[in-house]
């Protein structure tokens, strides 16, 4: 078929678009603690900015815990430092050796703010996608009258690019309904 790199294209959008999505999700905070909510965390250290994992080991020894293990104890107060400015609703505790972030229960309130925060974040994607439908379907219209393609094998191909689309909704519709479950349940 003629429009193949584009259908491909297509294709590789959506995935990535899902991909920024699952991210997202990491960073919205469920009833369970996990490394991906303090893993975006930037850490003053040695006169520049570092990511908290280059510094510390991160690890989640019990439900509603996040150990920070850093691997130079000098670091504790700046890393103590950045996770208070991080605003994570959580205050850093230090032993001098680790840091332990215990995370409080979260309020129906909360848990619906953070739902609403979920699906904010899959509209995103959505938008995304179909923006990405937009110019796809406006790049196969422009070489199928260049190449002077039939008007059926243009419509044809920008049907894919839709079912592609909707597929790819579908998916983060699914992504949203367990992500919400998540945060609700507990």
């Amino acid at each position: 078929m003629a429009f193949d790199a584009e259908l491909a294209d297509a294709k590789n959008k959506m995935e990535k678009a899902l991909g920024a999505l699952s991210h997202d999700f990491k960073h919205i905070r469920t009833g369970r603690a996990t490394t991906g909510m303090i893993e975006h965390i930037q850490v003053e250290a040695y006169g520049s900015v570092t990511p908290l994992p280059q510094l510390a080991g991160l690890s989640v020894p019990e439900p509603t815990q996040i150990v920070i293990k850093p691997w130079d104890k000098s670091l504790i107060k700046a890393i103590e430092k950045a996770l208070s400015e991080a605003q994570l609703g959580m205050m850093p505790q230090s032993d001098g050796t680790v840091i332990r972030l215990n995370l409080p229960s979260l309020s129906t309130e909360r848990r619906h703010q953070l739902a609403a925060q979920a699906k904010e974040a899959c509209e995103k994607c959505k938008v995304s996608m179909r923006n990405g439908r937009r110019d796809l379907i406006k790049a196969i219209e422009t070489k199928g009258k260049a190449e002077k393609a039939p008007e059926d094998q243009i419509k044809k191909s920008a049907e894919k690019v839709s079912e592609l689309l909707k597929a790819s909704e579908a998916k983060a519709e699914v992504y949203l309904k367990e992500k919400t479950e998540d945060i609700m349940r507990f």
